[in-house]
Order: C-alpha cells, then sequence, then structure tokens
C-alpha cells in the first residue's frame, strides 16, 4: 500500500472520531503543532527512524514531548510508532487538515507581499478569494517577498493569482519579446 493511501486512512480514522466527539477545531489546531515540531526537529525525526530505539521507547518519547494534546491524537501517534509509520506523522498530519478545511469550508493560503498583512487586509483578501475557489474562508500564510516589488502573489491550492509589479513586469517583458 503507498504511504499516502496510508495516511489518507489513518487520518480519516481521526477525522471521523473527531466529529463524532466534536472535537474537529481542537484536533485540529493541535495536528499542526504536531506536524510543526516533527517537520522542524530534526533530532526528534532521528530519534523516531532510529532502529536501536525499541517501540516503547519511542512511545514514551511520544508520550514525554505531546504531554498536553488531546488523547485521539496522541492514540493516533503511538499507534503510527506501533506500526513502524513514525515517517507518516507528517502526511497524516496534512491529510487530516486537508479533511478539516473541506468539512469548515476553508482553503489553505500563501499570499506573498512585500510587507507583513495587516488583520483589515488579510480579512479582505479572505473574503474576496474565498467566494472564487468556493469556500467559506481562507486561512492565509503571509510570506514577505522584497522581490515582488509591489502588490501581492496568492497561491490557494494550485492555482496562482499573481497582482505583483514584478509579476506585471514580467508578462510585458514576454508580450514585447513575442
Amino acid at each position: 500500500m503507498s504511504n499516502s493511501m496510508v495516511a489518507k486512512r489513518y487520518a480519516l480514522a481521526l477525522f471521523q472520531i473527531a466529529k463524532e466527539t466534536s472535537a474537529l477545531g481542537v484536533i485540529e489546531e493541535e495536528l499542526r503543532v504536531v506536524k510543526e515540531v516533527v517537520q522542524y526537529n530534526p533530532d526528534l525525526k532521528v530519534v523516531l527512524s532510529s532502529s536501536k530505539l525499541s517501540i516503547e521507547e519511542k512511545k514514551e518519547i511520544i508520550k514525554a514531548s505531546f504531554t498536553s494534546v488531546n488523547v485521539n491524537v496522541l492514540n493516533t501517534l503511538l499507534i503510527l510508532i506501533d506500526r513502524h509509520r513514525e515517517d507518516q506523522i507528517v502526511d497524516v498530519a496534512n491529510e487530516f487538515l486537508e479533511l478539516a478545511n473541506n468539512e469548515m469550508g476553508i482553503a489553505e493560503a500563501k499570499v506573498y507581499s512585500t510587507r507583513e498583512l495587516t488583520d483589515a487586509e488579510r480579512e479582505g483578501i479572505s473574503s474576496v478569494f474565498a467566494k472564487k475557489v468556493g469556500k467559506k474562508s481562507l486561512k492565509i500564510e503571509n510570506i514577505v517577498d522584497s522581490n515582488l516589488l509591489g502588490g501581492i502573489r496568492l497561491r490557494i491550492g494550485n492555482r496562482i493569482y499573481d497582482g505583483s509589479l514584478r509579476g506585471k513586469l514580467d508578462r510585458l517583458e514576454r508580450k514585447l519579446l513575442s
């Protein structure tokens, strides 16, 4: 079975439990934290993938690392370790977040701008572009990129909306050269 299918199955099971216990929002936030910790902590990755540690030792490390998370999230992590699927933690989190976002009518968006966006600008972008992709709102990750010169570039899934000055200059250059 492919790794993405495995991640989808675990994520779907956790998603169904989250819906049944009315803890979708809590589990979503906790999985975001788990994902960041596992993804951006190389020492934890090395420990979890180590063949020198027993499954019980790995479970104790996970329990110590994520003491305050929801019991269902912790149990999912422990089951992944039991089944030697430690490498799937981030994929399971990504699949769960996608399921949760679809359920709540939210799309993830990356907004590239020349400066940090204000809350009012984020709200405006969310309300305008959420309608274009058929969602209620956007969860915006703002990335400051000084190469844009001005304006913004927005990425939602595989769609890119480029209203940056750099993008306009590049399009003008291509038009003039053709």
